[in-house]
């Protein structure tokens, strides 16, 4: 395993400074999206307009040698703009026959830019997409190309003609991410890039089987049962109606993570632990990811709202009130 460790360390480490030349800052916001690429997941930016979340991707892109499309989501987008559909198209001979047109999902990396204000019937396209790799038209399934990622967008600020991400996409998101303002150095750094003539392209660093190599190593860390354990109780600790919910969740939650909450503690939590350089997941690294796994699978009840309460707020509550170390009373009643 040291070998592997080793692997992934240099290959994610060439891949941040390749971003970095292009992207200027966010290191924290790179390092989740990446934690997602790894982790075969997809991944939910939320941001004013402007700070680099088409660039990212696209740059990602280029450092993979992926192919990359981009939709932008509008009012008027059909599925069909995004799957494909089938046309009317005449052969050499005269004769006519149907043919299916591909869509842009059939892509590696897809941006879903301002995914929010399509109609939930257009939403509804990408579930299926993303949980299964794969879209049925006609009653055919066809694959879409491996490795597949999506990227989506959504702007915290503007709610006029929106439409609120349903619970069933939301929980495919492996991670929402908050993409932060830039400082004072980096915005002087943007501008000294971008306004100038330099030009700075990324080039490909990671091949695609690579990257299916990374992949194959984060599900290898080990992880002890203990840690598994506490994962699962953070977990059902957002469950108003559990005999593990906290009093956080009795008071302020609608709804609690589901099953894909828990799966994206432990994937997290092994892909933090190889980010640090260790071999095994630990508490800390369930913490870690535990805001950006959790943040966008809790629904929040009247008195949350009333009081002004956050989804980030009620996580971190949920943290001070979930102890680590299992109780001794609970452990005997286990074994």
């Amino acid at each position: 395993m040291e070998r592997e460790l080793s692997f992934f360390a240099e290959r994610i480490q060439t891949l941040r400074e390749e971003v970095g030349r292009v992207l200027v800052g966010q290191r924290e916001v790179v390092d989740g999206v990446i934690a997602c690429l790894v982790a075969d997941g997809h991944v939910l930016l939320e941001g004013v307009p402007g700070l680099g979340k088409t660039l990212l991707v696209r740059t990602l892109a280029q450092c993979l040698h992926l192919e990359f499309r981009r939709i932008q989501f509008t009012p008027d987008l059909m599925p069909a703009d995004i799957i494909g559909t089938h046309i009317l198209e005449e052969t050499p001979d005269g004769g006519r026959r149907m043919v299916f047109r591909e869509g842009p999902v059939f892509t590696q990396i897809l941006l879903a830019d301002e995914i929010n204000r399509a109609t939930p019937k257009t939403q509804s396209a990408m579930l299926e997409a993303m949980q299964e790799r794969q879209v049925t038209i006609g009653g055919r399934r066809r694959e879409l190309p491996q490795p597949f990622f999506v990227l989506a967008t959504q702007n915290p600020l503007e709610q006029e003609g929106t439409y609120p991400l349903p619970e069933a996409q939301l929980d495919r998101f492996f991670f929402k991410i908050d993409v932060p303002f830039p400082t004072l150095e980096e915005l002087v750094e943007i501008m000294d890039r971008t306004t100038g003539n330099a030009q700075f392209e990324a080039k490909a660093v990671l091949t695609p089987q690579e990257l299916i190599e990374l992949r194959r190593i984060v599900r290898e860390v080990p992880i002890a049962p203990e840690v598994v354990r506490y994962a699962m109780r953070l977990t059902l600790g957002t469950h108003a109606a559990s005999d593990h919910g906290t009093a956080t969740a009795r008071q302020f939650l609608r709804w609690g993570a589901s099953p894909r909450g828990a799966q994206t503690l432990i994937l997290g939590a092994r892909v933090q632990a190889l980010l640090a350089g260790r071999l095994h997941a630990s508490l800390q690294d369930v913490r870690k990811v535990a805001l950006p796994a959790l943040r966008h699978r809790i629904g929040l009840n009247f008195d949350a709202e009333a009081e002004g309460l956050t989804p980030d707020a009620l996580v971190e509550r949920v943290l001070d009130e979930v102890p680590e170390v299992e109780s001794r009373v609970a452990r005997e009643l286990r074994q």
